[in-house]
């Protein structure tokens, strides 16, 4: 290499990292997509789509919350769903060649556009613009009438249908709806297309969750009843994906994250990190585990990633059966697998767009080894290391007793179930508002695939601190502790589930814990 030629050095890599918005944290390079000039390193798919050009322009620059709410319950006025311009699209997730439709609406009409961005690594940038859409005319659309069982459906006109593109990778893609017009109001629509491939590890959103607590068009979650009652979790309460996201407001007001659900606050750390270490990564909604179970078949490790509270007894089915057919599953998730959902057709017949929630699951820990409850619900405080000699601890240093600050909230999953004669407790520590305590745990599987769950919501605020991402806490709090009568527990205010704690930011334990279950996970598959 001459004087004139690029000369790749780790300052240089932390250099640039920081120049792209990373603040400078320090990242492993275990995996990462750089090219090597010398062995002519041949790129997997997730390395060579991440090293096309990116943009933050994915971000949401204006923003408007028109509709006020107010509940007898609530001492202020909560603005949730934006009239300038919100929409929605007909599927949580599609393959390549497959198609979709967008329903928007726009109160005053207008005209406007559709930006497709994949999320990502992107040098820093998060997110990679795929195609613009549009300019396309809209106007104000219904709000549908409410059910027996509080359900909204929207019967929206579609603006366009959109045919994924056989060459576009899987991934989670944001659509950035935006009025064509000076500083015109913007929101989201999200969808992941799947493959039918093979890949190492299958990252699974959790949608069937940011839709249970979705509460447009202002009081319509699964945890509204019509009462005053702000966290009822009782039956008779059905929920569509037939109808746009409003913001993000259960921990605090998430503003630009409005129709993303909750990607953005928990979920794209995870895959800003994943793409960046070069993992060869696929993705799927949680509905694929119920519809489309075989893509469990065609990978060797499976992610469950932020709030994942909500699955169907057939997804439970199906992860075990894979599970016990060689797959290695990683619950980077907290409060995970606590309740149980019906599924029913949308008013159009469509298969799985209408659920209701059953009862409390019963036997999660039998799979994921760490129980569910509410003594196991909202809890704050710091991963406290057990078991220091174990291989998830290889290369850290760490020693029992020693701390990850603030990485467990504000859901979290524990103790770990007897049933599992071979499970290993790898972090165990009480918490600040919890009844119980928080642990992490991991076992082998007779196939030789591992099963580990970190217990934790909070877990991927660890890995990376991408562009647009709002760090849980009291940062940014426009919610005040009394705002809740109740929490989703029953407790009363003074319990709070509101913050009582927060994270501390990119951490190189996390990364490097994460990194390993993850390299001896793929290394030990029998797949």
């Amino acid at each position: 290499m001459n004087k004139n030629e690029s000369h790749i050095t780790r300052r240089n890599l932390l250099r640039n990292s920081a120049l792209a918005g990373l603040g400078g944290a320090l990242m492993p390079l275990t995996g990462m997509a750089v090219p090597d000039q010398k062995k002519k390193k041949t790129l997997n798919l997730i390395e060579a789509e991440n090293s096309k050009p990116g943009t933050v322009e994915w971000q949401l620059q204006f923003t408007g919350f028109d509709t006020p709410v107010t509940m007898a319950s609530y001492p202020m006025v909560r603005y949730l769903r934006s009239l300038s311009i919100e929409g929605f699209v007909s599927k949580t997730s599609v393959l390549p060649g497959e198609s979709i439709e967008f329903k928007v609406s726009m109160d005053p009409p207008g005209n406007f556009f559709i930006d497709i961005y994949r999320m990502g690594y992107y040098a820093g940038t998060g997110g990679r613009h795929m195609v613009r859409l549009g300019s396309f005319p809209g106007s104000p659309q219904s709000l549908p009438m409410m059910t027996i069982e509080r359900l909204r459906e929207c019967n929206w006109e579609t603006a366009t249908t959109f045919t994924i593109p056989n060459d576009w990778l899987s991934g989670v893609y944001l659509g950035k709806l935006s009025r064509d017009e000076p500083f015109g109001k913007q929101s989201y629509v999200i969808f992941v297309v799947k493959e039918h491939r093979k890949s190492d590890v299958l990252c699974q959103v959790s949608d069937l969750t940011w839709q249970a607590y979705n509460k447009w068009p202002g009081r319509d979650s699964l945890y509204d009843d019509g009462s005053t009652s702000v966290w009822y979790t009782g039956p008779n309460v059905r929920v569509s994906f037939d109808r746009p996201y409003a913001k993000y407001g259960q921990l605090f007001e998430a503003t630009l994250s409005a129709g993303s659900g909750e990607y953005l606050l928990w979920e794209h750390p995870m895959t800003y990190w994943l793409e960046q270490q070069g993992y060869d990564v696929a993705y799927c909604s949680n509905l694929d585990l119920h519809f489309d179970p075989d893509i469990l078949n065609l990978s060797k490790v499976f992610l469950s990633v932020g709030h994942d509270e909500y699955w169907t007894r057939k997804m439970y089915e199906e992860a075990t059966r894979a599970r016990d057919n060689g797959l290695s599953l990683a619950f980077f998730s907290g409060n995970t697998l606590y309740l149980e959902l019906s599924l029913f057709d949308s008013f159009n017949g469509t298969p799985g767009r209408v659920f209701s929630r059953v009862k409390i699951f019963e036997d999660e820990e039998k799979l994921m080894g760490l129980t569910s409850s509410p003594g196991a619900g909202v809890g704050y405080g710091d991963w406290v290391v057990k078991n220091s000699a174990h291989w998830v601890y290889k290369g850290t240093g760490m020693k029992n007793g020693d701390k990850i600050p603030g990485i467990i909230g504000w859901e979290f999953n524990g103790p770990p179930t007897p049933d599992i004669a071979n499970i290993e407790i790898v972090a165990e520590n009480a918490l600040s508002q919890a009844t119980e305590p928080h642990a992490a745990s991991i076992y082998r599987c007779p196939k030789g695939n591992w099963v580990f769950n970190a217990g934790t919501i909070w877990w991927p605020e660890g890995l990376s601190d991408p562009p647009g991402h709002i760090p849980a806490g009291d940062a940014g709090m426009e919610e005040p502790p009394y705002l809740y009568a109740t929490d989703p527990y029953g407790r009363s205010a003074a319990a709070g589930h509101n913050p009582g704690g927060r994270t501390l930011g990119v951490n190189s334990y996390v990364q490097k814990i994460t990194s390993n279950i993850l390299d001896r996970m793929i290394k030990d598959s029998p797949r």
